[in-house]
């Protein structure tokens, strides 16, 4: 029994270190808010901050980490970025990697090449029809409740 106990606390620990975690930073509301009004996102092709953050709120909660598997591609980080068009993630057919960026970058704490790949989208794009979360959650409704207070 001892024996067993230790396996299976070894086993634990290891795949504790060896198994990534699904939860990177949660960036709070007013934070993200502070960030994208910093990084230029009001008046973005057509956009406002409002409208990114409510694209946040439902493509990832926030999440730096987030990630989506859609079948042949995935989407990556707190914009879900994906991996068809725009990040290299090593498993996408036909990938273009757009952003010139490994998907993986995509889910570090550090959002500023996020910033840059989610804008290049935006301006490819001209606003934010290729994000589903936007689509479906924000275009046409009154979003201040996502920038109010902050």
């Amino acid at each position: 029994m001892r024996k067993s106990m230790l396996f299976l606390g070894f086993l634990l620990a290891f795949l504790g270190l060896a198994l990534p975690g699904t939860q990177g930073r949660i960036i709070s509301r007013c934070e993200m808010v502070k960030i994208l009004r910093r990084n230029g996102f009001e008046g973005f092709e057509g956009t406002t901050v409002a409208d990114w953050m409510c694209l946040v709120k439902h493509e990832s909660d926030y999440n730096t980490k987030a990630y989506n598997n859609n079948g042949p591609s995935r989407d990556y980080g707190i914009f879900q970025i994906n991996s068809k068009y725009w990040c290299n993630d090593g498993r996408t057919a036909g990938a273009k990697n757009a952003c010139h960026i490994s998907c993986s970058k995509l889910q570090d704490d550090n959002i500023e090449d996020d910033i840059r790949c989610a804008k290049k989208i935006a301006r490819e794009a001209h606003g934010l029809t290729p994000w589903y979360g936007w689509k479906d959650h924000c275009r046409g409704r009154n979003l201040s409740s996502y920038v109010r207070g902050c």
